[in-house]
């Protein structure tokens, strides 16, 4: 299905409830958007963190080899940074491992029904314009696996059990909000990190496609009323981008695979672009994107963009690739609340100018 809107909200938004997400969002640009996220609130906010101790943490086949650093002398559930994340271990002897609770166990589809009530009572009532679609961000199972186990024997034990988990997960996402109202964003962070081998615990395979795998095991069963896109992501724990971002090849060759192995329609991909890129170079290589239909969309709005910056962006990818939406390079759930006006600001400015 053709998407007609130019606006991408990549996912995190730095406020505290759904209801507070909605309404700033679609007060400021719901017009240019075709779907609406509820900004990751509540435990989500730290992204991927919270399936430590929700999930792994306590496990009767997992060991917790290492937690982030108490804070004053209290325990603490979040990380600094890479210092003191969360790893775990499979216990010796196990070659297989299991989640129980199907559907539920991961919490995503727990909170989406619950940001979707919420969601469904303000665009009945006109407050989100009608035809939006509620946006369900997930991070693929490298985000999880690679990132929180450092032995690469137990990739094979955890992938799998996860994997089934988060299938899971999305059909009873599926069940519980009608699919024809749903659009879900598989995020993948860490997946691009040891990709890049900024991790050094995963071992010298085929990076690529152990990573972009995954697509091929979670994509295919996936309502077809359903949207479904992907975002490629450079990662922010102590800013962003965590590694560096030469050019889009990398972006391009994952979209290009991503669509081949993910079974239906991909609806959107969306690519990060850093805010200093304004050389043509650095965008070449979308002209080697092989995605059909699918909608590409570019993160070159920044809110604290230079004067003229969005159009030399814009100038520069328009070289390489003709049709396209745009949004931020990610989420901004971890930046401050003071600085959403001027987010919203950047992505409203935008959507005029691609009108234009």
């Amino acid at each position: 299905m053709a998407i007609d809107k130019n606006l991408l909200l990549v996912g995190s938004i730095p406020l505290d409830t759904a209801e507070k997400v909605f309404r700033a969002c679609a007060g400021a640009i719901g017009n240019d958007l075709f779907c609406i996220p509820d900004g990751e609130v509540g435990e989500r906010r730290y992204w991927t963190n919270f399936q430590c101790y929700r999930v792994f943490h306590g496990h009767p086949d997992l060991e917790t080899v290492r937690r982030p650093d108490p804070r004053d002398g209290v325990e603490n559930w979040h990380p600094r940074g890479y210092v003191d994340q969360w790893q775990f271990r499979v216990k010796p002897g196990l070659k297989a491992i299991h989640f129980g609770d199907p559907g539920w166990r991961l919490g995503y589809t727990r909170d989406a029904v619950n940001s979707y009530f919420v969601f469904k009572t303000l665009r009945d009532k006109g407050v989100i314009p009608a035809g939006v679609r509620f946006q369900v961000c997930i991070p693929l199972t490298g985000s999880i696996v690679e990132h929180y186990f450092r032995n690469p024997a137990d990739y094979p034990i955890v992938k799998p059990a996860y994997e089934q988990a988060l299938r899971d997960e999305i059909a009873m996402l599926c069940e519980q909000i009608p699919p024809s109202d749903l659009a879900i964003q598989f995020d993948a962070a860490s997946e691009i990190l040891d990709i890049q081998n900024f991790y050094d615990w995963t071992g010298n395979d085929d990076k690529f496609e152990r990573q972009i795998s995954a697509v091929g095991r979670v994509s295919p069963q996936i309502p077809s009323d359903v949207m479904l896109g992907y975002h490629w992501c450079y990662g922010t724990l102590g800013g962003w981008p965590i590694t560096p971002l030469e050019s889009l090849d990398l972006c391009t060759r994952l979209s290009n695979r991503a669509v081949e192995l993910a079974g239906r329609r991909v609806d959107f991909i969306h690519l990060p672009v850093p805010k200093e890129r304004t050389d043509e170079a650095f965008y070449a290589p979308l002209e080697q994107l092989k995605i059909g239909d699918t909608k590409m969309y570019l993160g070159i709005v920044h809110h604290d963009d230079e004067p003229g910056g969005f159009e030399k962006r814009l100038h520069a990818a328009r070289q390489h690739l003709e049709d396209f939406g745009v949004g931020s390079v990610c989420g901004y759930g971890r930046r401050p609340e003071s600085e959403l006006p001027a987010v919203l600001e950047a992505h409203r400015q935008a959507a005029a100018a691609m009108r234009k």
